[in-house]
C-alpha cells in the first residue's frame, strides 16, 4: 500500500495550471419572515453576504489547500467582481499573474440567496461567448510562457461552458502540453465533450456520458461503464476515463484496470463544487503516482467530504489524509 503520510507530504513540489471558467460565488444568507404584498414571492431579510471563489478557480483552491504550487490560466472582466474575484485568489496562494483581463467580457457572478442552508434563488450575470481569436493567442500564450518557465506536473481544463475554453484553444493547448509532456486533465461540459482529444484524464459525471454518447446507461454497471469507456476513447484517444456516479461512487478504466470504486457514507449537505474537488485531488494524485486505482479511491473521499459542507469549499488537506488512512490502509 502507498505511504499516504509520505504522498500528501510531497504535493508541496508539485505544480500545476488551471485553464478554464473563474467565476465568483456570492452568498446572500438571511432569513424569510413573510410574503411580499407586492407579488407572492417571500421577503428574505439579508443577515450576511459571502464572496467564495468558484469554477476552475475553486479547482485551483482545492489544489493550493493541499499545498500545490497552482497558476490560473482564465480571461475575466476589467470590473469589480473581477478585483474581488483576483483577490480572493491571491488571498488564497494561487498565482493570477497569467490571467487576463477584457473589455469585452464581464467576470462570471453566480449570486445565491441562501435562507436555512437552502438555496431559494440564483441570479447569474456571466458572458458566455467564445473567446476572440486575439485572446485565444493571448491566453495560449501565456500558457506557453508557463510551462517553459515552471515545467509544471499537470494542467486540468474545467469547462463550464462561458466560452474560454474554445475548440482552438483546447486543441493547441493539449498539443503544447504533449510537446512538452506535461498530463492533461478535464472536467468536460457538453458543448465541448468531445473536443479534448489525446487527454489524459477525461473526467465526466454519468449525466454527461449519457448525454454525450446517447446512450441510456440505465445501470451503471461495470460492463455498461466499460463499453461507455471504450465508446469515449474511440472517439477521443484518451489515457484514462475517470467517470463519478453519484451516490454510487466513482468508475476508472486505463490500460491496466476497470473498477468501480463504491461511496463512503456521509451527511450530504450540498453537492456544489464537489466535481471541482475530485477533479484537483484526482489529477494531483495521478501527477504524483501514476496510480488509477488510487486516484479514485482518495478522490472518491474528497469527494464526500466536501458534499458535507454547504456551498462550494475546498478540501481540507489533514481532514483529507486523516479518512485516507482510516479507510485505505488497512
Amino acid at each position: 500500500m502507498t505511504d499516504l503520510r509520505n504522498l500528501f507530504s510531497k504535493f508541496k513540489q508539485t505544480k500545476a495550471g488551471v485553464i478554464g471558467d473563474v467565476m465568483l460565488d456570492t452568498y446572500l444568507w438571511g432569513h424569510v419572515e413573510r410574503i411580499s404584498p407586492e407579488a407572492p414571492v417571500p421577503v428574505v431579510a439579508l443577515e450576511k453576504r459571502e464572496l467564495r471563489i468558484g469554477g476552475a478557480g475553486n479547482v485551483a483552491l482545492n489544489l493550493a489547500s493541499l499545498d500545490v504550487q497552482v497558476s490560473v490560466f482564465s480571461v475575466i472582466g476589467d470590473d469589480t467582481d473581477g478585483v474581488l474575484l483576483e483577490g480572493l485568489l491571491k488571498g488564497s496562494g494561487i498565482d493570477c499573474s497569467w490571467m487576463l483581463k477584457s473589455d469585452d467580457r464581464v467576470t462570471t457572478n453566480k449570486a445565491r440567496v441562501m435562507g436555512r442552508n437552502q438555496q431559494m434563488l440564483r441570479l447569474d450575470s456571466e458572458t458566455t461567448t467564445d473567446l476572440s481569436s486575439l485572446m485565444e493567442d493571448q491566453l495560449l500564450d501565456s500558457l506557453r510562457r508557463y510551462i517553459e518557465s515552471e515545467k509544471p506536473q499537470i494542467i486540468i481544463f474545467e469547462d463550464y461552458n462561458k466560452g474560454v475554453l474554445t475548440p482552438r484553444l483546447i486543441r493547441e493547448a493539449i498539443a503544447l502540453c504533449h510537446h512538452h509532456d506535461v498530463l492533461t486533465a478535464v472536467d468536460p461540459k457538453k458543448k465541448n465533450f468531445f473536443a479534448y482529444e489525446g487527454v489524459t484524464i477525461f473526467k465526466p459525471n454519468l449525466k454527461e456520458v449519457r448525454e454525450g454518447l446517447n446512450i441510456l446507461l440505465e445501470e451503471a454497471g461495470l460492463s455498461s461503464l466499460r463499453q461507455a469507456h471504450r465508446l469515449l476513447a474511440e472517439k477521443m484517444g484518451h489515457h484514462l476515463s475517470f467517470i463519478t456516479l453519484s451516490e454510487k461512487g466513482v468508475f476508472y478504466e486505463d490500460d491496466v484496470k476497470a473498477e468501480i470504486v463504491p461511496a463512503h457514507i456521509r451527511n450530504i449537505a450540498d453537492v456544489s463544487g464537489a466535481g471541482d474537488t475530485v477533479i484537483a485531488v484526482a489529477s494531483l494524485v495521478y501527477a504524483a503516482t501514476r496510480d488509477a486505482a488510487l486516484m479514485a479511491k482518495v478522490a472518491n473521499i474528497a469527494g464526500g467530504l466536501v458534499c458535507e459542507e454547504v456551498g462550494t469549499a475546498a478540501i481540507d488537506k489533514a481532514r483529507l489524509l486523516e479518512e485516507c488512512v482510516r479507510l485505505l490502509a488497512r
